[in-house]
């Protein structure tokens, strides 16, 4: 069986994300193709409980170190048992966040030093790694704008303040230049149309046997 494909959404907050995952899952389905969507932290049972220690909370809950550890349990259990199976069975996984926002929370924003990360990287991510990420860009201003409109509990990042966030777009579009065979680069100033457009057109040049 062949395995199936991995596509990654990354961004700040208020990207638009979790949008774009959706509407892109409901067009590749369109084209019959099998998809399992997720998300970080989160996406199997283990890595959901993780993730209520991250997102809730006062934004100095954790240090930049013990949400790095956090991440990383986290994500081993998610790839366990829900990535690698699903793309085993030739499924196309669309995960909103992954290895990439860590680089950028935790490392760019954060302070943490990107070797170690890179070190976890590699023995817990280790291949399975996205085969395209989509990075939806915008100032940090507009996300939190938008994200301070969805309200509830999982604000936790929102609340690191404005210089953070700055930082962590920074961080996101340095991976995109260092690693532009996976990273494409989306505009999130657009209506939500004209954003899943582009991702459409992304991801059909990418595959055009779609």
């Amino acid at each position: 069986m062949t395995r199936g494909r991995f596509i990654t959404l990354e961004g700040g907050e208020g990207a638009g994300k979790s949008t774009q995952l959706r509407r892109l899952g409901a067009r590749l389905a369109g084209h019959q193709v099998q998809v399992v969507s997720t998300r970080e932290p989160g996406g199997s049972s283990g890595a959901e409980a993780l993730r209520a220690l991250l997102v809730t909370g006062d934004a100095d809950r954790w240090s930049p170190m013990a949400e790095t550890l956090i991440l990383y349990a986290a994500r081993e259990d998610h790839l366990q048992r829900t990535i690698r199976p699903a793309l085993t069975s030739g499924a196309w996984v669309l995960c909103d966040r992954f290895a990439d926002s860590t680089r950028a929370y935790q490392g760019a924003a954060g302070g943490m030093d990107p070797d170690f990360i890179a070190a976890l990287e590699r023995s817990v991510v280790a291949n399975t790694r996205p085969d395209l990420t989509l990075i939806l860009d915008a100032p940090a201003e507009v996300g939190l704008g938008r994200a301070a409109g969805r309200g509830g509990a999982e604000a936790r990042f929102e609340s690191k303040g404005l210089a953070f966030h700055r930082r962590l777009r920074d961080g996101f579009l340095n991976i995109a230049a260092q690693e532009p065979e996976r990273c494409v680069v989306i505009d999130a100033l657009a209506d939500e149309d004209a954003v899943a457009e582009a991702v459409w057109r992304v991801v059909s040049a990418r595959w055009p046997t779609l």
